[in-house]
Parts: structure tokens; sequence; C-alpha cells
């Protein structure tokens, strides 16, 4: 009952396509399983006197006077047969068709909108090749499985049931004969399945550990190149491609071992059946025309039982291929009994005691963090490496939620927020903004799609970007490249800020976003930006000392726990830890500058 609901959960909506195709097609194979009766009637009926295995409205449509006009109706019937035989095919095809894109469409959207959904730490820890497979490679197994090999399975169901059927009328003793190997296939056929799948599924994961690794090495060829470790790489990837073709060698023995197996027991079982046919016809026990009926009647028996074989192959995997899709929408949707609440959000933010630890330790990275930024102030987030000030602004848009404490936005708890709307209100410029492989005009235009040609250029001048970009070849049109990779640091990060100013938020958080300008181009854009974000609340997350030297108010974190908070100049005359911190940026500038 799992895997029927496993397989028929994604065809809501569109089982009405499959039950008309179902109907088609068991109409297609009672119609196929007479056709052999008609050589049966020739045989023995037109040329004989012995009676017709047809059904009895056909025999009456074919009978005729004489013998050369009965086998004119014969010939002309079976003409007509098989043209509506073909007419039936192709409507049923197209049918199934449909049915299958129109599944192969639902599950690929509803994946691809689940993966959207769920929570910053799976897609921190989920490995991107493998998601990619998942999403295209299991899902086309999926669309190809029902739309084809389940098919086939009905129609060997049906077929061979109709088949069984005709030759039990004819003749039952040789029906039990001619299905004497079934059993024997059917078993071997099920300690196949339970083989193979175990094996579909290592060969998967064998598969999805290469796929991340040529997905991994393309993304970062210009750091495999910089560091010459192209050897490496290839190694690497030599092991991942090695590993996938020794588990698909077993899984190849293990298809070529049922193939042979069952293509012995088939010949054997027409040998079987055309030996007591003869010695039946000689005896006088069976007519010559069932015995040539029999024989195309068994082929469509056997020939079924062969292909078996390979749809349970493929149903092996598409249960493993079904349960990796599973994996993903059994995971928690972030938006899981979120909350509806959608306050006007002004800027006003409130933390109070607020402390946080990931799932898989109890230690907490920030402790009892507690400060409050009225609208319209900037605030300056510093401290070292790992002191938890990216983290702190991952809670802000709860990409984390804290364990203790809370946030508020104008005196609302963020957690009683919804999910969309509070990400509608806070803009984040990452330090490694991701940008998508179009024109720099219509990455800076993402943000806002209707804005105008002044707008853009507007927002490129206000981010210290605009006259690097004239200076392209193409300007505005220029193809920044996956991920900007045409772009430098520098030029990504101001590109990042001007599409930012395109939409007006609330709340902005520069995510060590300035770390790639110099100073003076730092010192640039934030006064620019200071003037037209004059109404928003602003985190501003460095290193650099200059930067949070203009800010409101600037905390100083220290291994999760705000040991400051103050401005520039108090700051310098009351705490050591954010002295030293200037002192020692500021004296190797100085060193710097002199020698250069």
């Amino acid at each position: 009952m799992k895997r029927l609901k496993q397989f028929t959960q994604w065809m809501k909506g569109h089982i009405h396509l499959y039950l008309i195709g179902m109907v088609l097609l068991f109409a297609l194979q009672y119609m196929r399983s007479l056709t052999p009766l008609f050589l049966q009637h020739i045989v023995d009926t037109v040329f004989g006197d012995k009676p017709s295995a047809l059904p009895g409205i056909i025999v009456n449509l074919i009978d005729a006077a004489t013998m050369q006009t009965e086998l004119l109706f014969v010939a002309l019937f079976s003409v007509g047969f098989t043209f509506i035989r073909l007419s039936f095919v192709f409507v049923q095809h197209m049918i199934f068709a449909n049915f299958t894109e129109k599944t192969a469409y639902q599950i690929r959207n509803a994946l691809y909108t689940h993966l959207q959904n769920l929570p910053f730490s799976f897609h921190s820890k989920a490995d991107t090749g493998d998601l990619i497979q998942r999403t295209s490679n299991d899902v086309e197994t999926y669309r190809r499985f029902v739309g084809e090999q389940l098919v086939t399975v009905l129609r060997l169901l049906a077929l061979t049931t109709f088949a069984i059927l005709q030759m039990f009328l004819m003749n039952r003793t040789m029906t039990a004969i001619s299905l004497i190997t079934a059993p024997i296939i059917f078993f071997s056929a099920f300690i196949y399945f339970i083989k193979v799948k175990s094996l579909f599924k290592s060969v998967e994961e064998a598969e999805g550990k290469m796929t991340n690794t040529v997905q991994e090495n393309v993304q970062g060829n210009r750091v495999v190149k910089a560091f010459g470790n192209e050897i490496h790489e290839i190694e690497k990837f030599d092991d991942h491609s090695q590993d996938f073709l020794n588990k698909n060698m077993v899984l190849t023995k293990l298809m070529a071992l049922f193939w042979a197996l069952t293509d012995t027991l088939i010949f054997g079982q027409y040998a079987l059946t055309a030996s007591f046919g003869i010695y039946f016809v000689v005896q006088g026990r069976m007519e010559s025309g069932q015995f040539l009926a029999f024989l195309a009647l068994l082929g469509m028996v056997v020939w079924p039982l062969r292909q078996l074989g390979r749809v349970i192959g493929d149903f092996g995997k598409t249960t493993v291929a079904l349960d990796r899709i599973d994996e993903i929408m059994e995971v928690p949707s972030e938006h899981e009994n979120d909350s509806a609440l959608t306050p006007e959000i002004n800027g006003h933010v409130t933390f109070s005691n607020v402390s946080f630890h990931f799932d898989d330790t109890t230690d907490n990275l920030l402790k009892n963090v507690s400060f409050d930024v009225p609208r319209g102030e900037t605030v300056a987030i510093i401290g070292k490496t790992g002191s938890g000030k990216s983290t702190l602004m991952n809670l802000l848009v709860r990409m984390l939620e804290n364990q203790e404490g809370s946030i508020e936005f104008d005196g609302v708890d963020i957690k009683h927020i919804n999910k969309k709307w509070l990400r509608r209100n806070v803009g984040i410029i990452l330090q490694e903004p991701f940008l998508y492989s179009k024109t720099v005009y219509d990455n800076i235009a993402i943000m806002n799609p209707q804005a105008n040609e002044n707008q853009i250029t507007n927002a490129a001048a206000i981010a210290s970007v605009h006259e690097d970009i004239v200076h392209f070849e193409e300007g505005y049109k220029t193809k920044v490249g996956e991920k900007g990779v045409t772009l430098s640091g520098g030029q990504k990060q101001r590109l990042a800020i001007a599409r930012m100013l395109l939409d007006d938020k609330p709340i902005l958080v520069f995510d060590d976003s300035l770390s790639a300008v110099d100073t003076k181009t730092d010192i640039q854009i934030r006064r620019a930006l200071t003037h037209y974000w004059e109404n928003t609340t602003v985190f501003i997350i460095t290193h650099r000392i200059t930067t949070a030297m203009e800010a409101d108010q600037i905390i100083v974190l220290d291994q999760g726990e705000i040991v400051a908070k103050g401005t520039h100049d108090t700051l310098m005359q009351t705490n050591a830890f954010y002295a030293s911190l200037y002192n020692k940026q500021t004296d190797l500038k100085a060193t710097l500058d002199e020698e250069a």
C-alpha cells in the first residue's frame, strides 16, 4: 500500500486520462489475442469442418457461401481489424503521453517548490550535484516508468490474460503444458527484483557523488587552475567514476544472468509445447489450426514474461528514485505552521537576551545578546572571525531560529511574523553576492523588473559601479557569466548594492559586502547610501574599523558575546579591545603605505 501510494500520489488530477488509456489498452490486447484465431479459422474451419475459435459475432460477419468468398471476407476483415487496432494504438499513445508529461510537470514543480521552501539548515548541508540529480534524473526515471514501463506491465498482463483465456478455450491440456515454466520465471523475477533494488540504490548514490564532483569542479574551475590542481581533480573524478563503473558492472552481470536464464526457460517452453502439440496433432487430439494458433498465443505469454525482467529492473530503479525524491519531500517546509501575521515594519529592531546554538551541539554560539536600534540608525557589528556576526544576521531574517530570548521588529516578536513577509522587509547584501548568467542590466533589474533605464543607471551610480559598467565592451548589455565570473569581487559587491537600491526596504543588512572595495570607494558608497536610505535601519557587518567608524552605534562581538557598545569615539576611550583592533588596523595600513 505504501508503494502504491508512492506511485500514485503524483497522478492526482490526471488519473482520468490514465483510466481512458487503460480501457483502450485492454481493448487492444483483446483484439490482439484474436489475431491468431483467424489462422485457426482458415485452417480448421474454411479448409476443414471444425468449429472456429473466433467469437460468434465475427464468425457470422465473415461467413460466406463459398470458400473463396469466405477467404476474401477473412482477408478484408483482418485488414479492417488491423486498421482499427492501429487507430486505437495511436489514440492510446497520445493519451498516455499527455498523462505522463503532465505528471512529470507536476512532480518537477512540486519538488522545485518544496526545495525553495526548505530551511537554510537543509541547504547548508545538501550537495548541489545530488539535488540536481534528484530533480532531473530521478524525476525522469519516474516519468519514463509510469509512461512506458507501467503501461508495458499492464499491457503484458492484459495480453497474457486474454491469450491464456483463448488457449484454455481451445485445449486445456495444452494450456497447462504451455505454462509449466511460468511459475519458475515469476519466482526468478521476484528474486531478481530483491537483488537489483539494492544495487540500483548503490549505483544511484555513486552517480550522485560523480555528478557532485563534476558540478563542484566546474563551479570552482578558476580555483582549480589557480592552484594547478587539475591532476588531483582528475584523479578524484576517476575514483568516483571507477566506483560508479564497478557497481554498474555488478548490476550488468546480474541482468545478463537473469536474461540468460529466462531465455533458456522460454526456448525450452517453446520446444516442449511444440513437441506435445505435434504429438497431439498426430494422435488426432488436436487440430492443425489449433496447434498453429497455440504457438502464436504462446508467444503472447512467454515473450511478455521475458520482458518482465526489464520491467522489474526499471521498477527497482524507479522505487529507488521515488525514495530519493521522498527524502526531500518529507523534510518539513520552513513555512509549515508559519504565522500569517504581516504587521507594518518600520525598522525599530530590538534584541533581548538572544542565545543560539546549532542542532549538533549544546554550546551557545551567541550568548545573551541584547541591543536596541531605533528606526533609521546605522549599526556596525565588528568582531573576530567566528564571533557570531553573520549568525546574528541570519537570526534577524529567521534563516536560523534563536533558542532563547527574543528579536522584535517594532515591538512584535519576529517568530510571530510570517517569514516571507519578514524577508520582504529586510534586504541583505552578501559578501559574495549571487549573480545570474545574464546581462549587467538584468542583474540589477532583478529586484524590480519594472524599473526603467534611468533608475538602473542611477542605482549603479550611487553604488559607484556605473563608471566601471560604461567601460565594459557592451556596457549594461555585458553578460556577467555564471555567478558573475567575469567581474571582480568589488564589482560584484557594488552590483549587488545597486540591485538592492531598486527595492525600498525598512531594514538593510550589509554582510561584509564592502570588503572587496578600497577604503575610498567604501566611504563614497556609504555616504551616498546614508542620504539615500535616510529612514532605513542599516546593519553593517565588517572587519574594517574605517567602515564602522561613521555608524550611529558600534557593537563589538567576541566569542558570541557583546563586549562593547557605543560610538567610535566612546569606544576608543572606554574599550581596550576595540582600541586594540583600531590600532592594529591603522598600524598595518601605515606600514603598507610606507612600503608602497
